[in-house]
């Protein structure tokens, strides 16, 4: 299948390493060329723009940082509905709006192709490992129809109802994650100033009602030193910020999620939005350093 792949990010890139070891043909854009070498060294071709992509493709991904790259890639001057799209599918796996990911399926509609929008949760190891989960909006025909590529790079994935509902469950997901990374940079706060082995600590309650994604895969970095990004701290707070526009237009009070945007703003603020989401221990381990146990 001839696939177009828009943002080599840290996820895309092993997206369309997955979809080329599944023998799809995939031409790949991304604002930075660069970011795209090992994937046309590997087999993928380079476009210009993402309307070459959508000339040369049946199915077009995009993966993205921010609602207005969406707006871009999409509407801009060279975007995917400056040429013809009639009988494409388009798939937009950035977090993004409901409202966006609405307006997208409509203009779709009226030239004749299909979108779903299907952010992904799962960081940079689960792209790795092919683990990712999946939120689909969209029609269920359409679905069906790229549910075998799902398969390629993804574990669970579900159809949640129509254009915008992907991204209102991705929205659910934030919250989730929001609550367990403060939690998860908490307990550690506290396990060492306890004076706890906190190797210890975190295989102890890894096994009981405190396991979570977040302490499985970050847990461990942090005690590595290790803040590279598997998700930006500057896109969870862009996520966290949709997630209370959403709430407040329901007129739904989410104080937790409210404090998690506070805390990682105040992280980013202090120079590290470009590190992972695990820098939130930053806050109480400057440069994420331990620091002197209580005597």
């Amino acid at each position: 299948m001839k696939i177009g792949f828009i943002g080599t990010g840290v996820m895309g890139s092993a997206i369309v390493h997955h979809l080329m070891e599944a023998g799809h043909e995939v031409t790949v854009y991304n604002r930075t060329k660069a970011k795209t070498n090992e994937l046309v060294k590997k087999g993928a071709r380079w476009a210009d723009t993402p309307k070459e992509v959508t000339k040369v493709s049946e199915i077009i991904f995009s993966m993205v940082g921010y609602p207005k790259d969406v707006e871009e890639i999409y509407y801009g001057e060279n975007g995917i509905f400056t040429t013809e799209v009639k009988n494409r599918i388009l798939i937009d796996l950035t977090t993004s709006t409901p409202t966006f990911a609405e307006k997208i399926a409509k203009t779709a509609k009226k030239k004749g192709a299909d979108a779903l929008d299907a952010p992904v949760s799962g960081g940079d190891l689960g792209a790795k490992n092919a683990t990712l989960t999946i939120m689909v909006g969209g029609e269920e025909s359409v679905y069906a129809k790229v549910l075998p590529l799902f398969r390629v790079f993804g574990k669970t994935f579900a159809l949640h109802g129509s254009a915008g509902k992907g991204q209102h469950t991705k929205m659910a997901n934030q919250i989730m994650i929001a609550g367990t990374m403060t939690g998860m940079t908490e307990m550690l706060a506290y396990a060492f100033k306890a004076n706890l082995t906190m190797e210890k600590v975190i295989k102890t309650l890894s096994g009981g009602s405190a396991a979570n994604w977040s302490l499985t895969n970050y847990s461990s970095r942090i005690l590595r030193e290790d803040y590279t990004p598997g998700f930006f701290v500057k896109h969870f707070i862009k996520d966290l910020k949709i997630v209370l526009d959403e709430a407040d237009k329901m007129s739904l009070n989410l104080p937790a999620t409210l404090q998690a945007l506070k805390l990682y703003q105040k992280l980013a603020d202090q120079g590290f939005e470009n590190d992972g989401t695990q820098a939130l221990i930053k806050l109480w381990w400057p440069d994420g350093k331990k620091q002197e146990k209580n005597s």
